[in-house]
């Protein structure tokens, strides 16, 4: 099940402020909110009182709630990877750990009587099947990608790709962040340019950002890592469509309706003998057999790399099926060029995978 997640940050904004974003969050359908201990200077009770509190609210706003925490942290809290009891009676529901106490406190911690979930960094390379095999508790771990407060220093996508997908065969529940485009928005340090995970996302709209994680595949929570998104963020992030990658397209003017009907039905799928020129979906000109597509004058000598085109009634036993052009090809008479997906958008596109469907949107 893919899960949608904010960050809030107390020590960093008004209690009341943090408290009516949870609510809204939760509104909108949100499962996770995390928050980082690191940065937190404290006395233990204090901190004991407030992060009590910020749980009960997070629980009746249908949240559970995501610690980011080390050994200083732990030390603190008078704490220790066999005693949570501390976390336990704050409610926290996942304790993450951005620092390590040692091999076996590391696979004894997830063995918590309280059910606690034990989050580790999936941004550096861990061996997390050998601490299975020696004894670690799967039920009570899974995974979170760092997020990265300072510009040119987020992950790269071949990166994330190498570690999330040395992970994936554990079957852990997988966090990864996306950034708020917000103005004024913070985190827990004094560096407010974006919290996301992958630094080709730190200027996208967040949808896409959205939209690239799920179509890679490598992560079930999705959570916002700098506050405070808009609401307008979170109605767009709980209204995208997670169940197959999906692409916004920029269309030709002039297009036909059955066109643009064609462009955003819903049985696209690349098909399985697939190569390296276009992605082919080919089920449309089975749905649309029956319609027209008049051929219309092309103006490419070439069609390029997002290029969307349909086959036109010159070649009527395909004509229906429509094409995105990964490489370079000729332009011919018998395609249509219906519209473009951007370069930004192509980093989906990238994603598509032989015999998976996706979806085209008009923008």
């Amino acid at each position: 099940m893919k899960r949608l997640g904010i960050s809030v940050y107390p020590e960093r904004a008004p209690k009341e402020a943090c408290y009516e974003y949870m609510k809204l969050a939760g509104r909108y359908g949100f499962q996770r909110v995390f928050t980082c201990l690191l940065s937190v200077e404290e006395s233990r009770e204090k901190i004991v009182d407030e992060f009590t509190e910020f749980c009960k609210v997070a629980h009746e706003s249908g949240l559970i709630v995501s610690v980011d925490t080390n050994p200083q942290v732990f030390e603190r809290l008078g704490a220790a990877p066999m005693d949570l009891s501390v976390f336990a009676q704050m409610g926290v529901d996942i304790i993450r750990l951005d620092g390590h106490f040692g091999e076996f406190e590391d696979i004894q911690i997830t063995r918590n009587p309280y059910g606690i979930l034990i989050e580790y960094n999936a941004s550096c390379s861990m061996a997390l099947d050998l601490m299975i095999e020696k004894g670690a508790d799967r039920n009570n771990m899974c995974i979170c990608s760092n997020f990265y407060p300072q510009r040119n220093t987020g992950m790269g996508l071949k990166r994330y790709k190498e570690l999330n997908s040395r992970y994936q065969p554990l079957g852990l529940t997988n966090a990864t962040f996306v950034t708020s485009r917000e103005e004024n928005t913070h985190g827990p340090w004094e560096v407010y340019e974006g919290l996301p995970t992958l630094e080709i996302h730190r200027d996208l709209p967040i949808d896409l950002q959205l939209r690239h994680l799920s179509a890679l595949g490598l992560c079930t929570d999705f959570m916002v890592g700098n506050a405070f998104a808009s609401e307008e963020e979170l109605k767009i992030m709980a209204e995208t469509d997670l169940s197959k990658p999906a692409m916004k397209v920029d269309v030709e003017e002039g297009i036909s309706e059955i066109e643009r009907e064609l462009i955003t039905c819903d049985i696209h799928a690349s098909r399985d003998d697939c190569n390296e020129l276009v992605v082919r979906s080919s089920f449309p000109r089975v749905k649309y057999k029956n319609e027209s597509i008049v051929p219309r004058e092309n103006h490419k000598d070439v069609f390029t790399k997002g290029d969307v085109i349909i086959v036109n009634d010159n070649l009527k036993h395909y004509a229906g099926e429509l094409m995105i052009v990964l490489d370079e090809i000729k332009a011919s008479d018998d395609y249509n060029y219906v519209g473009h997906i951007n370069e930004g958008e192509q980093l989906i596109l990238d994603c598509i995978r032989p015999a998976h469907g996706f979806a085209l949107m008009i923008r």
